[in-house]
């Protein structure tokens, strides 16, 4: 049975298949569009005018969906020295620190990811420099701004009244060239989101007793110690 959080039941498979096919499906993309981007380049004198952008944002959504993804699996790489040399209480009790001072950084990051991207999407940020004291209903619309060279979905026109042209009579309505920016720009509070969530579970997971630290362990490296003594024990045989 696996050890990540919620896989012993069903849905707790389903999610982490999810999870793992949209990183191989974020991985895959990225070598596809590249790929196809040199073979038109240097056999056909072409290229996807919109490939490189496109890379770039789906590598931005790979790194940030995989932080999260990263926190669930233990596999943030972090010096335990000292850590090793405590008892289990010790290491629970500096694990619980860290944990805390990440999710203090990570509730900062959501508030600073939601305010970059909402005005993107027509929706109001929050207001104070630190912690949300309200919400800026007076913030610019920034719903019309669109990525360089991505080209419109029109199965993604039904965003637009909602969006660009929320408030206005249909008279009047204004359509996009390209791909608004909120979209590629979700990304940021939905991962940081997603890593507050994740550190919630790491939490508790400490707390009992199923999990001793935020950061990957050495049971990789034991596994190999241990094949290798298998194949001394053969060798000597």
């Amino acid at each position: 049975m696996s050890s990540y959080p919620g896989s012993g039941t069903r849905l707790g498979r389903i999610v982490n298949s999810f999870e793992e096919t949209f990183i191989a499906f974020l991985l895959g993309m990225m070598v596809i569009v590249t790929f196809v981007n040199v073979v038109l380049r240097y056999l056909f004198n072409s290229s996807l005018i919109w490939g490189l952008e496109v890379t770039l944002i789906l590598f931005a959504w790979l790194v940030l969906f995989g932080i999260a993804y990263a926190f669930k699996v233990t596999a943030h790489l972090g010096v335990d020295a000292l850590l090793n040399m405590l008892p289990p209480k010790g290491k629970r009790v500096l694990a619980l620190v860290s944990l805390g001072i990440c999710m203090v950084y990570v509730l900062l990051l959501l508030k600073g990811s939601w305010d970059y991207w909402a005005p993107f999407a027509g929706l109001p940020p929050t207001e104070g420099r630190w912690f949300p004291t309200g919400i800026n209903w007076g913030a610019r619309n920034n719903s019309f701004m669109m990525t360089e060279q991505v080209p419109m979905l029109d199965w993604l026109r039904f965003l637009e009244p909602i969006t660009l042209n929320r408030g206005y009579p249909e008279a009047e309505w204004d359509h996009w060239d390209k791909l608004p920016r909120f979209l590629p720009y979700a990304m940021l509070p939905v991962a940081t989101a997603l890593m507050l969530y994740r550190l919630c579970q790491v939490g508790w997971r400490i707390i009992t007793g199923r999990q001793d630290s935020l950061i990957v362990s050495h049971e990789a490296e034991e596994d190999v110690a241990a094949v290798a003594a298998m194949n001394r024990d053969e060798e000597t045989r």
